[in-house]
C-alpha cells in the first residue's frame, strides 16, 4: 500500500463524511475551498455553517509533502529529509448546548528514510456532561477498536485521557474518547490493517455523532445555557491553541492557517474568575471534568 492510495482513500472518506453530515443536519450544505501549499501538496477544506444542528463545522482533507525544515526537526523531532503527510480532520460545533462538540482526525505520515506511522483519535466535549451518554460514546469506540485488536480501546482510551486534558485548568477537555499516534508494525498489525482501522473509525464517525446529537438537538435552550456553551467553547479554544499537536504540526510544517484553525468555534467567551454554583448543572460539569472516569 503506497502513500498515493492512502491519500486517495482519505479524500473519499472526507466526501463520505460530508454527505452523511448533510443528511444528519437536514438543511445546511458544505462548501469546498481548495488550496495549494507552496512547498508541495495542498488540500480541500469543506465547511458547513448555520444549519439546523451544526452552527459551524469543518471536514478538512490535506495531502502535503516536501523538505523537512529545521523548524520541523526541532519542534517535531523528525529525523529525515523529506516528508509526506495526509489526513482528514473534523470538528463540529452545534448550535444547541445540549449537543456536544465533537472532534475526529485520522492521518498518515511518512519520511524518506522509510519510517511511517498512522495517528488519529476522536473525542467528545459536552457542554453539559451526562454520564450515560458518555458511556454510549465509549461503547461505540470499543466496538470499532475490537475489530482490530481487543487491547486497542483500553490503550487508546488512556492515551486520550492524558492527551485531551487542559493542565492549566486541571480539567479534561471533555469525556475523552480514543487517541493514538505513531502506529506502525510494532502494534502487531501490518500497514494495510492499520489503515483499515483508521478508515473504519472515520466511516463510523457520522453515525456516532448522530446518536449523540439526537439525544439533545430538540431540547429547549435558555440564554444562560447559551452563555455557558460559550464559556465551554473558550476552554476548547485554550486546548487547541496551547496543547493540540495537530495544530502545532500544521503551523510548523507551513500548513494553511485558515484550514488549521477551522476547529475554533464561531463565538467563545471568557469571564475573569468565573465560578458557577457547585450544585448547578454547570458546576457539576466542571467537577466531573476535574475527575477521572471509567466508562466501560
Amino acid at each position: 500500500m503506497n502513500k498515493e492510495t492512502i491519500g486517495q482513500e482519505f479524500r473519499a472518506l472526507q466526501l463520505f463524511i460530508c454527505n452523511e453530515l448533510e443528511r444528519i443536519d437536514g438543511t445546511a450544505k458544505f462548501s469546498e475551498d481548495a488550496w495549494d501549499r507552496l512547498e508541495g501538496g495542498g488540500g480541500k477544506t469543506r465547511t458547513i455553517r448555520n444549519g439546523s444542528l451544526i452552527e459551524k463545522g469543518g471536514v478538512a482533507f490535506s495531502e502535503v509533502y516536501g523538505p523537512v525544515s529545521e523548524e520541523m526537526k526541532t519542534q517535531l523531532k523528525l529525523d529525515g529529509n523529506h516528508f509526506y503527510a495526509t489526513g482528514v480532520s473534523i470538528v463540529l460545533h452545534p448550535n444547541n448546548p445540549h449537543v456536544p462538540i465533537i472532534h475526529m482526525n485520522v492521518r498518515y505520515f511518512e519520511l524518506d528514510n522509510g519510517i511511517y506511522w498512522f495517528g488519529g483519535g476522536i473525542d467528545l466535549t459536552p457542554h453539559y456532561v451526562i454520564h450515560d451518554q458518555a458511556i454510549l460514546f465509549h461503547k461505540q469506540l470499543r466496538t470499532v477498536c475490537n475489530k482490530y485488536d481487543e487491547s486497542f480501546y483500553a490503550k487508546f482510551k488512556e492515551w486520550a485521557d492524558e492527551y485531551f486534558s487542559i493542565p492549566h485548568r486541571a480539567e479534561t477537555r471533555g469525556v475523552g474518547g480514543i487517541f493514538f499516534d505513531h502506529l506502525n508494525n510494532h502494534f502487531q498489525l501490518n500497514k494495510e490493517q492499520l489503515f483499515r482501522f483508521c478508515l473504519d473509525l472515520g466511516e463510523s464517525f457520522p453515525f456516532i455523532y448522530e446518536e449523540q446529537a439526537d439525544l439533545g438537538r430538540n431540547k429547549l435552550v435558555t440564554a444562560a445555557e447559551k452563555q455557558w456553551m460559550n464559556y465551554r467553547r473558550g476552554r476548547y479554544v485554550e486546548f487547541n491553541l496551547v496543547h493540540d499537536r495537530g495544530t502545532k504540526f500544521g503551523l510548523f510544517s507551513g500548513g494553511r492557517t485558515e484550514s488549521i484553525l477551522m476547529s475554533l468555534p464561531p463565538l467563545a467567551e471568557w469571564e475573569y474568575n468565573y465560578k458557577p454554583d457547585v450544585n448547578s448543572l454547570e458546576g457539576q460539569t466542571l467537577t466531573y471534568l476535574s475527575q477521572k472516569h471509567t466508562y466501560l
